[in-house]
């Protein structure tokens, strides 16, 4: 695998960052809808709140983290490819939706909103690309 530490450092952020969503999302529904991210209070803005999604949600990401965590760990070439593909394909997919429903942003936030959502694109893509074997490698 090339770049080893930088597919850590990326999944590991990633990690993180489905902990971060994934825990308030189940553990405290309501407080996450009305405030999250805690600095902004993004989730309110795009209504009706429901509790039901919201923890699915919540545990969809937790489940993530297991598996982030669990490739960050072993850095197993295959895992690390199908959770960073994975991943990339619902952060294209939540970025995709989230900028095509920013009506109920101000300027400042819808940005911050975006940024934020492709903030947690990129480094799925590098912990893919770093776990690609290297052009002159023997295929597996």
């Amino acid at each position: 695998m090339r770049r080893t530490s930088l597919v850590r450092a990326s999944l590991c952020f990633l990690c993180a960052s489905a902990l971060a969503i994934g825990l308030p999302a189940t553990v405290a529904p309501r407080l996450f809808y009305n405030d999250f991210p805690f600095v902004a209070g993004w989730v309110h803005l795009l209504p009706p709140y429901n509790q039901h999604l919201v923890t699915d949600v919540g545990g969809l990401y937790l489940g993530f983290s297991v598996v982030l965590g669990w490739a960050a760990w072993s850095l197993d070439p295959a895992l690390v490819r199908a959770v960073s593909a994975g991943w990339l394909l619902t952060g294209v997919l939540h970025l995709a939706f989230h900028a095509t429903h920013l009506e109920h942003f101000g300027t400042g936030d819808a940005l911050g909103e975006l940024a934020s959502l492709a903030l947690i694109v990129l480094p799925a893509g590098l912990a893919l690309w770093g776990a690609l074997p290297a052009a002159n490698a023997a295929p597996r």
